[in-house]
C-alpha cells in the first residue's frame, strides 16, 4: 500500500490463456470434448497470446499493490494447462502480490488436486499467519480465503463446480456460506474495507440460467447480513457495475472483460479494471478506472473512470488473526 493510504488493485479475469495444442484423444473422453471444440473452432483465435503479452507489459507500468483474477484462467481445466497458468503467474508477480479464485472452466470436470489446484496454491491460500489447521491440509478447501493488504481485506471464495454438459453453474455451499458469515463480521469489526472475489456474479440477471450461481440467493442474503464493501466477479466477458442492497446501504458489484478477447465489438475488446482504496471522511472512496485493449496500437490503454463512496466505519486498525471455526472441505475444491 502506498504512503498516502491508497491501496491500488487490478482486476483481471477469464484470461483462458492456455493453448491446448498436442493434447491427447484419451484427455477429451468426457465433456472436456465440447470444450475442446470449442477451443478449436473459436477460443483459440478469441483469446489471443499477443494481447496476454500486451496485459503483462501493461501491468508492469502501474505501479500497483496487488493484482487479483477472478477465474477462467484455462480453457477445460486439464493438468498441462495448469502447469502452463503456473508459470504465467510466476511470469506475473509473486504470489503475495496476485490473489486468484478459480472459476468454471478451471473446475471443467473432476480431477487430481495434486495434478491440478495444488500448482496454484500459493496464488490462492490465505496469508500464513491466517490459515486454518485444515487449509494448510494438502487438497482441502483454501476457500474462503483472507489476505489482509493495509487496511483493505480480499476474501476468496469458490463458486467453482464441476457441471453438466452445456452447464456452466456454480455454487458455494452451505459450510463455505457459514464460514463467509464469520469471516465478514471479523473484518468488519476490525474496519477493513472488505473486497469478495468470486468468479459467478451474485445477481441472477447477470447471466443466464445455464451459467448462474445456484445458490445465489442464499449468498444474497448472507451479503445483506454480514454486509461487504465491494464484490469484484468475472464470468460475464463484459465490464459492469450494479449494486445489492445491504445492511449500511448497496454494494457495488464489479465485473470485467475477459482480459485476452479479441472482441468483434469495442465493447467485447480485452479489458481489466484498477481500483484504487483510500479511507474518507465518510467511509471509503473508490477510484475505479477502465483499461482497454486497443488492436490498432496494440496496447491498452485508459477507458472510462468513475469514483464510488461506499459507507462504513475506518478505524485503520490491521486484521487480529482469530481464526472463525473450521468446516469440512467444500466437493469442488478439488477439481
Amino acid at each position: 500500500m502506498s504512503t498516502n493510504g491508497i491501496f491500488k488493485v487490478a482486476h483481471l479475469s477469464d484470461l483462458h490463456l492456455t493453448s491446448l495444442v498436442g493434447v491427447k484423444i484419451r484427455d477429451l473422453l468426457n465433456k472436456r470434448a465440447l470444450g475442446y471444440l470449442s477451443w478449436r473452432l473459436r477460443r483459440r483465435r478469441e483469446h489471443a497470446p499477443e494481447i496476454l503479452g500486451a496485459l503483462l507489459h501493461d501491468l508492469s507500468g502501474l505501479a500497483l499493490d496487488h493484482i487479483v483474477i477472478t477465474g477462467d484462467l484455462t480453457h477445460i481445466g486439464l493438468p498441462g494447462e495448469f502447469q502452463q497458468v503456473r508459470q504465467w503467474l510466476e511470469m506475473l508477480s509473486p504470489p503475495t502480490d496476485v490473489t486468484v479464485v478459480p472459476g468454471n472452466h478451471d473446475a471443467y470436470v473432476r480431477t487430481a488436486w495434486q495434478d491440478t489446484f495444488a500448482l496454484w496454491a500459493p496464488y490462492m491460500a490465505s496469508d500464513p499467519e491466517l490459515q486454518t489447521e485444515e487449509q494448510q491440509t494438502p487438497g482441502r478447501s483454501f476457500f474462503p480465503s483472507i489476505r489482509v493488504r493495509g487496511h483493505t481485506v480480499l476474501i476468496g471464495a469458490t463458486s467453482t463446480r464441476s457441471s453438466a454438459p452445456f452447464f456452466a453453474t456454480g455454487s458455494l455451499g452451505a459450510a463455505q456460506m457459514d464460514r463467509l458469515g464469520d469471516i465478514l463480521d471479523l473484518t468488519r469489526r476490525q474496519g477493513l474495507f472488505r473486497i469478495l472475489l468470486i468468479h459467478h456474479p451474485p445477481t441472477a440477471a447477470m447471466v443466464g440460467w445455464r451459467k448462474r450461481l445456484t445458490d445465489g440467493a442464499t449468498l444474497r442474503a448472507l451479503l445483506a447480513r454480514h454486509g461487504v464493501e465491494m464484490i469484484l466477479h468475472g464470468h460475464t466477458h463484459r465490464s459492469s457495475v450494479v449494486y445489492l442492497p445491504d445492511v449500511g446501504g448497496t454494494i457495488p458489484i464489479m465485473g470485467v472483460p475477459s482480459a485476452s478477447a479479441r472482441g468483434s465489438e469495442p465493447e467485447q475488446h480485452a479489458g481489466y479494471h484498477i481500483y484504487e482504496v483510500r479511507p474518507s471522511s465518510h467511509g471509503w472512496e473508490v477510484r475505479t478506472s477502465a483499461r482497454g485493449y486497443s488492436p490498432g496500437n496494440r496496447c491498452f490503454v485508459a477507458r472510462n473512470q468513475r469514483v464510488i463512496t461506499v459507507p462504513g466505519s475506518v478505524t485503520g486498525s490491521l486484521y487480529t488473526p482469530v481464526h472463525p471455526h473450521s468446516h469440512p472441505a467444500q466437493h469442488g475444491q478439488r477439481a
